[in-house]
């Protein structure tokens, strides 16, 4: 499948972590997304995730906070940013990372786009990590991509989807200094 970018995909973004979960976010869910983040970032991952409200709005905005880098997967043509509220953060995310969409100028943000655009996030990371979310969700799309793609899914027990995931076989993350180690020895990544 051809992506379309907007902004630059570096040789260091192929060391990067998705990050995704409810739209509806928790404040649980906000203070772990913003804890694992920063400190991926500060290991010198680039955070993909997709753009969404909630969780993966949080997770750009925290890694351009924290000085890194991200790439946002949009389920439209990039004329339109979905949700509109994240245009600013859209065009931060161009300047800080890259946008990247599968979907020509004009393409709608319909709801059968979402699951070609969680599969794009799932295999633009080295894993991914699911913060929260309900048993019912877009984000055990994007984890159910990986699984089939032989990547890594790791999950935050406590939420309803994050527990599932852990009783299908995801990998439990309580700390983030537990995922960057779990995925350094995985593909032998130096941290320094």
């Amino acid at each position: 499948m051809d992506l379309f970018i907007k902004g630059k995909i570096l040789a260091s973004d192929l060391k990067a972590i998705a990050v995704v979960g409810s739209r509806n976010i928790t404040p649980r869910g906000k203070k772990l997304t913003k804890k694992f983040v920063t400190v991926l970032v500060k290991a010198g991952f680039t955070i993909v995730s997709g753009l969404a409200r909630g969780v993966d709005t949080l997770a750009h905005q925290t890694a351009l906070d924290a000085g890194g880098r991200t790439i946002a997967v949009l389920g439209s043509g990039f004329n339109i940013i979905y949700p509109p509220e994240n245009l600013t953060l859209a065009k931060e995310i161009i300047l800080h990372g890259a946008l990247v969409t599968p979907f020509p100028y004009g393409t709608k943000p319909l709801p059968k786009n979402f699951l070609a655009r969680n599969r794009i996030i799932a295999e633009l990371s080295l894993g991914v990590l699911v913060i929260e979310g309900a048993r019912r969700s877009g984000t055990l799309s994007t984890a159910s991509w990986a699984a089939n793609q032989g990547i890594d899914v790791y999950a935050i027990p406590g939420s309803e989807a994050t527990d599932w995931l852990i009783d299908q076989g995801a990998i439990m993350v309580k700390l983030p200094i537990d995922l960057i180690n779990l995925i350094s020895k995985t593909y032998e990544l130096n941290n320094s």
